[in-house]
């Protein structure tokens, strides 16, 4: 597991673009046959990916969690944006289609991945928060998952958001995850955007093209800086930040919320003409 210590809300100011890369981006998820972590020092998240091949791999406690087992004080949020796959939590197995959802609820043991081809693997997008009480696994089937539908075609931001984990669909303690779904032609996200003081983000961007990518804005309203970014790399959002892209073309996204409040509508919203 690697650890990332996100700059403050002055010091990415003075940063340089590899600085800033360096410090927001996860770029080497989705390996295959590896499991991939990262320690984000912003409300103690862990955000990772998981990509069987010919054998099951399991998701192991590390040093920085300083636990016997992975959720022994944490619950888990998973998304499979691959070909179909099994996890299996405490011998109970659970089938993830194309984005389909587990949630994994504190003190849940062993916990592990297969694919059900071993030539077309499943893709397990996963995040992690501390938990303050045990919530039962569920299975969320992508139809299952509550949806909101906002934008047009004329502003450039048609899109589809899938809320999977989620208050009303799965309990958790601070896990809020899902995923948003852009129209063909639609290339805006989250704009105008918005911050939310009580809880950071993080962003998964993928359906993207080899040669297409996405230029995701952060920082403060009146200062902010630019990321380009392509297929499945993630973005760490603070909770001070503004988090909003546009893409050379469609894509969809995975954003994974972890805090002191569970409503998806707490935004503080951002005026355009707060933008510099």
């Amino acid at each position: 597991m690697k650890v990332r210590l996100v700059p403050d809300r002055e010091s990415y100011k003075r940063m340089s673009t590899e600085d800033l890369r360096e410090a927001f981006l996860i770029t080497d998820l989705f390996e295959a046959g590896e499991v991939k972590l990262y320690y984000v020092d912003v409300d103690r998240a862990v955000v990772g990916s998981v990509v069987p091949t010919n054998q099951k791999l399991k998701l192991e406690t590390s040093q920085e969690l300083a636990s016997t087992f992975f959720a022994e004080r944490r619950e888990i949020g998973v998304i499979n944006i691959g070909e179909p796959g099994v996890i299996t939590v405490d011998g109970n197995k659970f089938e993830l289609k194309h984005r389909d959802s587990l949630y994994i609820g504190r003190g849940s043991k062993e916990i592990a991945f297969e694919s059900s081809s071993a030539s077309k693997p499943a893709q397990f997008y996963l995040h992690s928060y501390p938990a303050h009480h045990s919530f039962p696994t569920k299975l969320i089937a992508k139809e299952k998952a509550n949806q909101i539908h906002l934008g047009s075609e004329k502003d450039a931001n048609k899109r589809t958001i899938f809320q999977p984990i989620r208050p009303g669909v799965v309990e958790s303690c601070q896990i809020v995850m899902g995923f948003t779904e852009l129209a063909d032609d639609c290339v805006w996200n989250t704009m105008p955007p918005h911050t939310h003081l009580r809880r950071s983000e993080i962003y998964l961007y993928f359906d993207l093209a080899e040669n297409a990518r996405v230029f995701h804005f952060m920082g403060e309203p009146s200062a902010t800086r630019h990321f380009v970014i392509s297929n499945c790399q993630a973005v760490i959002s603070p909770s001070w930040s503004i988090h909003c892209g546009a893409g050379t073309s469609r894509y969809s996204f995975i954003w994974c919320m972890g805090g002191e409040n569970q409503e998806f509508t707490d935004m503080d919203s951002v005026s355009m003409t707060e933008l510099k």
